[in-house]
């Protein structure tokens, strides 16, 4: 699946190494890099102009871990730009990736749109979405 592009999100996680597998192998993200300090762990992923980083807190008791623990990890949503929907869509099943829908809907501004089911990505809703052809970004 290629994805275009993505406005700059942070996505708190349990385990940065875990949740690489899901970013790397069925987004096919590859990884920018990461950074680490004595509080958290950041996996870092470049995307055109912008960047996803998967936040992971060290210590048991720290803010990052306390927001998993309690359910509030992941983000509300974010929307991938996909050069094409029906292909990303075929991908994800093909992967047994869950989807909330399983074809893809009309959105905003005509927009073919389908969101993944947050089970399969750690609590974090993700839309994807091909823009009608000539819409400017």
């Amino acid at each position: 699946m290629k994805i275009k592009r993505i406005e700059h999100v942070g996505v708190v996680v349990k385990d940065t190494e875990a949740s690489r597998k899901l970013w790397e192998g069925c987004f096919g993200i590859p990884l920018g890099g990461v950074e680490e300090n004595e509080k958290r762990t950041l996996a870092l992923y470049y995307i055109g102009g912008s960047m996803v980083e998967l936040i992971a807190g060290k210590e048991p008791d720290g803010k990052h871990q306390r927001m998993v623990a309690e359910g509030k990890g992941g983000l509300n949503h974010i929307c991938f730009e996909v050069e094409d929907i029906e292909e990303a869509l075929a991908e994800l099943k093909s992967k047994g990736i869950p989807l909330l829908d399983p074809t893809w809907r009309i959105g905003h501004a005509g927009a073919k749109i389908a969101f993944i089911d947050p089970k399969a990505t750690e609590n974090c809703l993700i839309e994807l979405a091909e823009l009608p052809e000539g819409h400017a970004h």
